[in-house]
């Protein structure tokens, strides 16, 4: 895939799982020597996930990496921008991740850091089974594509945001309308009612909201 047409191609996904699966098959498509690609995701600097891959193997490799606290990706992700493993068989950096990336028949990766947002962290993970897959080549095409798939997750979460949002605003709506309709409130009184019932149950406002349109009840300390 060009570059040219990266930014188009990630912009056209609805969600952003999508968005994210729409990375890794890219990065596959544009980067020379990429088999697989997966993303690593590390939340508060301590969970760490894999949300999107394009086969088993790469989760497989993931897991190895999480499970031994070592390995490109890792690396990518907390300190250096860009890591690459040109042939596992000699690399020293990581002896637990690659013996158990040889085991699964990966010979070489290239991570290159996405984001670091807060506690929040991001890295793009290329994957070959054979040696030596990536070259300079494959480490100026890479750093361009995840600048574009940085700037795509980013959209794709914000856009996630919005909608989680506007679908809060039309629950709580809905509840408003049932109290106003019951009870003869106006809105603002409606809306308080909500407010002290979440405050009194400790739950959120719009589980409270929720709860009130699938059951007809405000909820109460007791429905906790």
């Amino acid at each position: 895939m060009k570059l040219s047409d990266l930014a188009r191609t990630l912009q056209d996904e609805d969600t952003a799982q999508e968005t994210l699966d729409a990375i890794v098959g890219a990065a596959v498509d544009t980067v020379p020597g990429a088999q697989h690609a997966g993303l690593t995701v590390v939340i508060r600097r301590r969970e760490v996930e894999t949300p999107a891959a394009t086969g088993d193997v790469v989760r497989q490799v993931d897991r190895a990496q999480y499970e031994t606290g070592e390995g490109p990706c890792l690396d990518a992700a907390y300190k250096h921008r860009t890591v690459r493993l040109s042939d596992m068989t000699q690399e020293k950096r990581w002896p637990e991740f690659t013996r158990r990336a040889l085991d699964l028949g990966v010979k070489s990766m290239l991570s290159f850091q996405l984001y670091v947002h807060k506690d929040n962290l991001g890295a793009l993970n290329l994957y070959s089974r054979e040696k030596n897959a990536f070259d300079d080549a494959s480490e100026h095409v890479g750093l361009l594509f995840a600048a574009h798939a940085a700037v795509a997750m980013s959209g794709a979460r914000q856009q996630e945001q919005l909608r989680h949002a506007m679908a809060v605003r039309d629950l709580i709506g809905q509840a408003k309308g049932v109290l106003m309709e019951r009870h003869k409130l106006t809105a603002n009184q409606a809306f308080s009612l909500l407010v002290r019932a979440s405050q009194q149950t400790n739950t959120k406002l719009v589980d409270v909201a929720e709860y009130l349109v699938d059951t007809g009840e405000l909820r109460t300390r007791g429905d906790r």
